[in-house]
């Protein structure tokens, strides 16, 4: 049995479509349906049916792309306690993420694995809070930030906590409530609001601000960046959530906590689990949890 079949039908269940296979493989889809092909010849079973205009995991295929999990993970136990043997864990982690997680985080990080044998490759990535958990399939870790106890989609992945991160409302330092010590949501009726995206976990805020105090804020505008809402607020164009500890301090934003309703977020990494198993691995998600836990 080829572990590379297993793997591939463990990516086809994943992503779902052949294209997308070879999309992230750097493949043609005829390449991979030839691999496919031998696969089946290999094993002696039909590993995919046609569904439709694509095609889908038969009963064997699926029982083999579970068990190719189990195989990764042992692999990546036995490269483990063979960096275990040498006593210094080695190789490249790959890390992608919501930016204003991997600017707190990952210098630091980078700092603290200056004298290791492991190298970070990193690239940053501003998501629905469902499309993080797909990215685990071409990256070692992905930083994640959620409202909910585990972000969604991200079953059968590693969840692993690195910050927990309250909201604060940034208002204009000139504003009528920037001189409050904190905010409830009745003192936002009638404000302009500016905020993130539809599926973005900070709507769910905006929504729960909306349900207590029985009247809807103004959107006035909705952005992923984080800095472009600092300026948007600075400049007076209405009020936003932005978190305490990752903000940078900006001239004409003053940030007040809210209370009345749940504002706070879990900044999480997300791994497939046979790629947690790394030495390296959980070398950088022991130190993402150190960091994450000094973050002010």
């Amino acid at each position: 049995m080829d572990v590379a079949h297993l793997e591939l039908l463990r990516e086809l269940r994943d992503r779902g479509t052949i294209t997308a296979v070879a999309a992230a493989g750097f493949r043609s889809p005829s390449a991979v349906s030839q691999q496919l092909r031998t696969a089946e010849r290999s094993l002696g079973v039909r590993l995919v049916e046609p569904d439709g205009r694509r095609l889908r995991l038969t009963a064997a295929g699926r029982l083999l792309a579970d068990g190719a999990v189990e195989v990764a993970e042992l692999l990546a136990r036995l490269h483990r306690d063979l960096d275990e043997l040498h006593h210094r864990p080695a190789g490249d982690v790959s890390i992608t993420g919501l930016p204003s997680a991997t600017e707190a985080l990952i210098p630091p990080l980078l700092q603290q694995l200056a004298d290791s044998d492991i190298t970070i490759t990193l690239s940053d990535d501003d998501v629905a809070e469902a499309d993080f958990a797909g990215r685990a399939a071409d990256h070692d870790l992905v930083l994640a930030h959620s409202l909910a106890e585990t972000p969604a989609g991200a079953e059968g992945l590693l969840v692993q906590v690195v910050a927990l991160e309250p909201l604060d409302v940034a208002v204009p330092s000139g504003h009528r409530l920037a001189a409050q010590a904190r905010l409830t949501p009745s003192d936002l009726i009638g404000e302009n609001w500016i905020g993130v995206p539809l599926g973005f976990p900070f709507d769910t805020v905006r929504i729960a601000i909306e349900n207590h105090s029985g009247a809807q804020l103004q959107v006035v505008q909705r952005v992923k960046d984080n800095r472009v809402v600092e300026a948007l607020v600075a400049a007076g164009f209405g009020c936003a959530l932005l978190p305490r500890f990752t903000t940078r301090a900006r001239e004409g934003v003053t940030m007040i906590p809210l209370a009345g309703v749940r504002a706070e977020r879990r900044v999480v990494a997300l791994a497939r689990p046979d790629r947690a198993e790394r030495a390296a691995v959980r070398v950088v998600l022991d130190a993402l949890t150190e960091i994450g836990r000094h973050l002010r």
